[in-house]
């Protein structure tokens, strides 16, 4: 995927991320999964995005970039959050990547589920090593347009923004693939 797909605004690219391949390059083996699930997070005017109000402090500071650039946080001092930055530099946007269906290797029976930002992280083996990292080029943790995106989208709130404003927390920011298993159940 090229730079200009990240140069969206947040709501656009969450829903075009969905059904495409997130792969994870660990030694020389890939692991190739789905998005199946993204939340949006508009940034300065959006009570529920860390950039709310034009915010900058040295977490926030990677959602200053341009679109196409990872934002990686940690939560509750365990969990990873993943997000792919999106729209112009200095218009900090973020699209959270929530769930993802693992596509190879094939892991049948034990399938490990990550149905949620914080399992799908550790499944890839992802952390704050790749904040701020440019996914453009990048050979470790990257995109590729999916093979089949024939799917129906659903719209919903986003998940654990209780602290947003009531607007912010209506709105239907959340998208993912209608009965797809690896969406999360919340």
């Amino acid at each position: 995927m090229d730079r200009y797909f990240f140069l969206q605004d947040a709501t656009t690219v969450a829903k075009l991320l969905l059904g495409n391949l997130l792969i994870r390059k660990i030694d020389k083996e890939e692991i190739v999964t789905r998005i199946v699930e993204t939340e949006a997070y508009m940034g300065i005017k959006d009570s529920a995005c860390h950039s709310y109000g034009g915010k900058i402090t040295n977490r926030t500071n990677a959602m200053y970039r341009i679109g196409g650039y990872f934002y990686v946080y940690i939560i509750y001092g365990i969990h990873y959050m993943f997000n792919v930055v999106t729209s112009d530099k200095n218009n900090p946007q973020a699209v959270l990547i929530r769930s993802v269906e693992p596509i190879s290797p094939l892991l049948g029976e034990k399938s490990i589920f990550t149905n949620g930002p914080g399992k799908l992280t550790k499944f890839l083996n992802i952390d704050l090593t790749f904040n701020k990292v440019d996914l453009i080029g990048n050979n470790e943790l990257f995109l590729q347009r999916g093979l089949n995106l024939d799917f129906n989208i659903v719209c919903s709130k986003r998940i654990n923004i209780d602290y947003a404003q009531e607007s912010d927390i209506n709105k239907l920011w959340r998208f993912y693939i209608k009965d797809n298993k690896f969406v999360s159940r919340r």
